[in-house]
């Protein structure tokens, strides 16, 4: 499997506002691991190429692997941007048109979150039944161990000044949003605070719907 270079998930996956010096272009970037009954199945990840955004590029792969209906899947996605409106229908036609996939997504950073389309786009995925949370320091330590080739160093937040209480105040950003409530600081990495468990819930009554089959 292909792994990202330490210095790609550094700069690409940083939770800063502004790349850090030297400054580079920052891509979408997404790590996906698919799961069937608890168990990694498949992983990867993909990044924009000309005309294709990292997002179309995981759709396309995961129609591609044509998974057996009578199974229940899960697909977490880290992402260095929150999808763009076109994205986020994609990913909303992906989860509808297979109702055996449970879709997760976790941003770095929310892209063009000022614009109302884009802000539509993250809605429409929300009352769809993704559930889009902001990566805290445990989903980028995962990403770290899973999606990188660092030669067994460990993940060092330091590195990322602040990476916590950006996450924290991404995440709010994100709830405003959503129209949920603020989280506090415990709530960053999990709790069973009312914006998570709403998520939680929403995702948990969809998967009970498809285990019944109808």
């Amino acid at each position: 499997m292909k792994l990202l270079k330490k210095e790609t998930f550094h700069l690409q996956f940083n939770n800063q506002h502004r790349a850090p010096w030297p400054y580079h272009r920052r891509k979408t970037y997404l790590c996906y691991q698919l799961r069937l009954q608890g168990s990694p199945c498949d992983q990867d990840y993909f990044q924009n190429k000309k005309g294709h955004h990292a997002e179309i590029r995981f759709i396309k792969k995961i129609r591609s692997l044509d998974l057996d209906q009578s199974q229940n899947y899960e697909v977490t996605c880290y992402l260095t941007w929150s999808p763009c409106p076109d994205c986020a229908q994609e990913l909303v036609a992906l989860t509808r048109s297979h109702p055996h996939v449970r879709l997760r997504l976790f941003t770095s950073r929310l892209y063009f979150h000022w614009f109302w389309s884009f802000q539509e786009g993250l809605r429409l995925l929300w009352r769809s039944g993704v559930q889009i949370r902001v990566m805290s320091l445990r989903e980028f330590t995962h990403c770290w161990v899973k999606f990188v080739n660092h030669g067994g160093c460990p993940f060092e937040p330091e590195l990322w000044d602040g990476l916590e209480h950006r996450s924290q105040s991404i995440q709010n950003r994100l709830n405003r949003i959503l129209g949920l409530p603020p989280v506090t600081a415990t709530c960053a990495t999990s709790c069973p605070h009312p914006c998570c468990s709403a998520v939680l819930s929403l995702q948990d009554l969809t998967a009970n719907f498809r285990n019944l089959q109808l």
